[in-house]
């Protein structure tokens, strides 16, 4: 079931909490074939109810605040990106080169908005920089075969699969193992959490400090949530790797951003850990282990964090050091076939499994901090997009997997007016979506807006 009720049982909350939730159902938003309106708002749902309860717990209330999840406000801020405007101006969408190709038996789906992507799928078709040039090479290959050649070449392109195909696959099989949040306690640290909550608003973690170690969207959404909530949000990046700058302005909001070299730079990040309250990464697993990044290495070193940690298609399996995005993974999962029609696969009518993940993750986070006021220990929390994926799947009993049919393509009837807040930022004036988690005497905006990408200190304020 995708509902409230089953995702706040996978984060171990106490089930009485639930009569706290009341929802506003709108049934015109994210439709479509899958039950991606409730499956959000769950996510939505459960975060926001683990705010509250640390909330409660953290500023000495008697119980927990109402919580009201709206699904306007859900449906918005799972489409934040496209509602975004910078200056005025609309947001730039997917590259030319991510999308669906035809090829030989079927279809495949690239990814190369980022330019060291483009490039290595190009290397790997050995092709120019052209739609049609990609598009002939393509159809010359099965599906299979160009995703093992791009994903060789260390791009990213994924063979279209049903959900039947992806339960058969090695990592289907992998995925559908692990728990939609998985949540480890590492060792009896005792706990360094103190019980004093900003109280005008509401703010279930002020005074903790967030190190945010994520790219693109689900790791960033989390984080994003988690600044809302009061905490002093760091997000460093490799000075190499870059960035899409309208990406960062909707996601950056309430955080400062850095950039730092981890092998050049390690004294400095050292540093930054020995202050931590929570570590966040959204690498591939194993990428960040050279550094010390393992959950038990950064227990070892700061007793008492909470580590966070997102990846694409799961830490297990021959896919778990591959790299993944949202469209890739409802691409290889099945969602696409599902959602597809005349021939044609689909998609979601958000990136819901980027905002959902995103949710879930911030929700973990809470609810490790919750529970270490209590039991200490530091903490690990894992998601991952192909789970979350596997999630929704699995609330959607009875819906039909072929291609073939009528999409009501995710039209919404509702306007998004009511969600979207103005101000003025380093970047320009900025229209944006609200968060959609809300409590009663919670916060209803980020103390910041985004700056610019890479431009503060790498030091704690």
């Amino acid at each position: 079931m995708t509902d409230i009720a089953s995702a706040w049982s996978a984060l171990g909350g106490d089930p009485a909490l639930l009569a706290r939730v009341s929802t506003v159902e709108r049934s015109g938003v994210l439709r479509a074939r899958l039950p991606v309106r409730e499956a959000a708002r769950a996510c939505v749902g459960v975060c926001a109810l683990a705010a509250a309860e640390l909330a409660a717990r953290r500023a000495g209330l008697a119980g927990a605040p109402a919580v009201r999840v709206d699904d306007g406000a859900v449906a918005t801020a799972f489409a934040s990106e496209r509602h975004l405007r910078v200056g005025g101006r609309a947001p730039v969408a997917f590259a030319p080169l991510s999308r669906f190709w035809r090829t030989a038996d079927g279809w495949v789906r690239t990814h190369a908005n980022y330019p060291h992507h483009r490039a290595r799928l190009l290397t790997a078709l050995g092709v120019p920089d052209h739609p049609e040039a990609v598009a002939a090479a393509l159809a010359e290959r099965s599906a299979r075969e160009a995703e093992e050649a791009v994903y060789a070449a260390g791009g990213l392109a994924v063979a279209l699969r049903t959900p039947g195909e992806w339960a058969a696959h090695e990592q289907g099989a992998a995925v559908g193992k692990l728990p939609l949040v998985e949540r480890e306690r590492l060792d009896s640290a005792r706990t360094r959490v103190c019980t004093r909550a900003g109280r005008d608003p509401l703010l279930p973690v002020a005074g903790l400090r967030v190190l945010d170690l994520t790219r693109v969207v689900a790791g960033p959404v989390a984080t994003r949530t988690l600044a809302l909530l009061g905490a002093d949000v760091l997000r460093v990046d490799a000075p190499w790797l870059p960035e899409l700058p309208d990406q960062h302005a909707d996601t950056g909001f309430g955080k400062r951003s850095a950039r730092l070299d981890l092998a050049t730079g390690r004294d400095t990040f050292e540093e930054l850990l020995a202050t931590a309250d929570v570590v966040v990464t959204g690498y591939r697993p194993g990428a960040l282990d050279r550094f010390g990044l393992t959950p038990e290495a950064l227990a070892e070193r700061r007793p008492g964090v909470v580590v966070a940690r997102l990846s694409a298609w799961g830490a297990r399996g021959p896919w778990g050091d591959r790299r993944g995005f949202d469209s890739l993974v409802q691409v290889a999962t099945g969602i696409a076939a599902t959602e597809g029609s005349a021939g044609r696969p689909g998609a979601l009518p958000a990136q819901a499994l980027d905002h959902g993940t995103g949710y879930l993750l911030a929700a973990g986070v809470l609810r490790a901090l919750t529970e270490q006021m209590d039991e200490g220990g530091s903490r690990v929390v894992r998601v991952a997009l192909a789970r979350t994926a596997g999630w929704l799947l699995e609330g959607a009993a009875g819906v039909r997997t072929g291609i073939d049919g009528a999409s009501d393509g995710g039209v919404s009837e509702v306007s998004a007016d009511a969600w979207l807040a103005r101000r003025d930022s380093p970047l320009g004036t900025l229209r944006y979506a609200s968060s959609p988690v809300s409590f009663a005497g919670g916060p209803d905006d980020w103390a910041r807006p985004p700056g610019p990408w890479g431009a503060d200190p790498a030091r704690w304020e």
